[in-house]
């Protein structure tokens, strides 16, 4: 190992109820302590910095969700020489459905045609004279979790009925795309590293698995495979995932595209390896991740999938003759490319965050038609915010993450605990009793156990 001082000063960014992304063993063999920070939502932002400058860091890791988003754009500003990983302009399309948008819009990317209002007039004179069916979705945070927010309309009744009940703003309606299935593209410096198919169930249309979808691992069309590295460069994320649907009528669409997204461990260890390949000056090698691993692994049981870590691949070495060697080029050209921030803010907040933008610049359209007040960053339902009453708040994305790591406990069974008991009924049981979640269908004796054995493993962490 070279000098170990001449590494950067590594941190990891928490928040409190997020599940975590990455941990130390993420990173195996980095020689120097890897710092971990934790904002704690509120008004933490001044304490947060302090801590960041206080420990040195110099690149800090891990995503920010939805709800924190326009926070972390100006605590990024205050701290001029940390570099975040991956970059705020990387994560812009995290925070909302509208954001994909125009990230696909701004690098000519095909996906559905889309159309967002902030005047609710404008999107009922819309909805009134459209061409049905529609999709409309909820845009704002994490909010399309199993395809539970995204809704099928038929017509403008529909449409009007929907958004009366939902109040979602702005809304956000885009073409119905029939599809054959979707496919989720996962890269690593712009590198296919897993892609699978998730196609619906006969005579439905939502491809999510908790929808009742199947999953496969075999034929991802290449086509597919160079949108999503196009998407990838486009966004000049360290690591990046797509949901990119193959349409009845042939043509592929952008669904969904973000720095955030469900992972098996052992991809995160390859985007551990990499970022220190990209940090360690040549100290540490750079992966050897070969294209359609993913046919190979899929063929696992998915519950030892979840367990298996710090997957590696021996490098093929051509064999020679009388001196000969022939070195066969990647026919797939798809390396593992040095992913390098860029200098200018690409998708500054003060053009680009058109939920409260409008609202600043517009304040009498704010409480009319069918608007609903926007969740701020910090305050939307999607997150339940830990007040000094409530210690134990959770997101309800952190509980579908923390039941799915159980083994025997798929989406569904997931979903229909939150649904039976909501998010803080849930996080209560967990807490003071944890036999009221047996009131659910097939949570028995031995799935309680181990609930119960993970919460405290859970718990300790947060």
């Amino acid at each position: 190992m070279k000098n170990q001082s001449s590494l950067p000063k590594l941190g990891f960014l928490y928040l409190n109820h997020v599940m975590r992304f990455f941990d130390k063993s993420n990173f195996k063999g980095w020689p120097n302590k890897i710092e971990q920070v934790t904002y704690r939502w509120g008004k933490d932002k001044q304490r947060f910095i302090n801590e960041v400058k206080t420990k040195k860091i110099e690149v800090l890791i891990g995503n920010i969700p939805a709800t924190a988003y326009e926070t972390f754009r100006e605590i990024a500003k205050a701290l001029p020489h940390v570099e975040f990983v991956p970059s705020l302009d990387a994560q812009f399309a995290n925070k909302s459905k509208e954001n994909v948008t125009h990230f696909c819009n701004k690098y000519e990317l095909p996906a559905p045609s889309t159309r967002i209002f902030y005047v609710p007039e404008q999107a009922e004179q819309f909805l009134k004279t459209a061409t049905y069916p529609k999709i409309i979705k909820r845009s704002f945070g994490p909010s399309n979790y199993g395809g539970y927010f995204v809704h099928k309309v038929d017509s403008y009744a529909d449409a009007k009925a929907l958004l009366n009940k939902r109040q979602y703003y702005p809304v956000y309606v885009q073409d119905f795309v029939p599809m054959q299935a979707d496919i989720r593209v996962m890269l690593i410096g712009h590198k296919p590293v897993c892609a699978f198919w998730r196609r619906p169930p006969e005579g439905e249309w939502l491809t999510n698995t908790s929808q009742g979808g199947s999953m496969d691992y075999q034929n991802v069309p290449k086509s597919v495979l160079k949108l999503a590295v196009e998407t990838s460069k486009a966004a000049n994320a360290e690591y990046w995932a797509c949901d990119i649907a193959l349409g009845k009528n042939g043509q592929i669409y952008i669904l969904e595209c973000a720095t955030a997204f469900a992972a098996f461990p052992y991809i995160r260890d390859w985007i551990g390896q990499y970022l220190m390949w990209k940090y360690s000056n040549g100290q540490f090698q750079l992966p050897h991740i070969p294209m359609w691993n993913w046919e190979e692994l899929g063929k696992i049981n998915p519950q030892l999938l979840r367990t298996m870590r710090h997957i590696t691949f021996g490098q093929y070495t051509p064999s020679c003759d009388s001196n000969e060697l022939f070195k066969q080029v990647d026919e797939w050209g798809y390396p593992l490319m040095d992913v390098q921030q860029r200098n200018q803010e690409e998708w500054p907040s003060d053009v680009w965050n058109f939920q409260d933008n409008w609202r600043l610049n517009h304040p009498s359209d704010n409480n009319s038609g069918l608007s609903a007040p926007v969740g701020q960053d910090e305050s939307t339902d999607s997150l339940v915010l830990e007040t000094e009453d409530d210690a134990n708040a959770i997101s309800h994305l952190s509980l579908m993450d923390f039941f799915t790591g159980i083994k025997g406990i798929g989406e569904k069974m997931a979903a229909d605990i939150l649904e039976a008991l909501g998010t803080q009924g849930v996080v209560d049981a967990l807490t003071h009793n944890p036999h009221k979640l047996c009131e659910v269908k097939n949570v028995k004796a031995k799935k309680l156990a181990m609930i119960t054995s993970h919460w405290q493993q859970f718990s300790q962490q947060r």
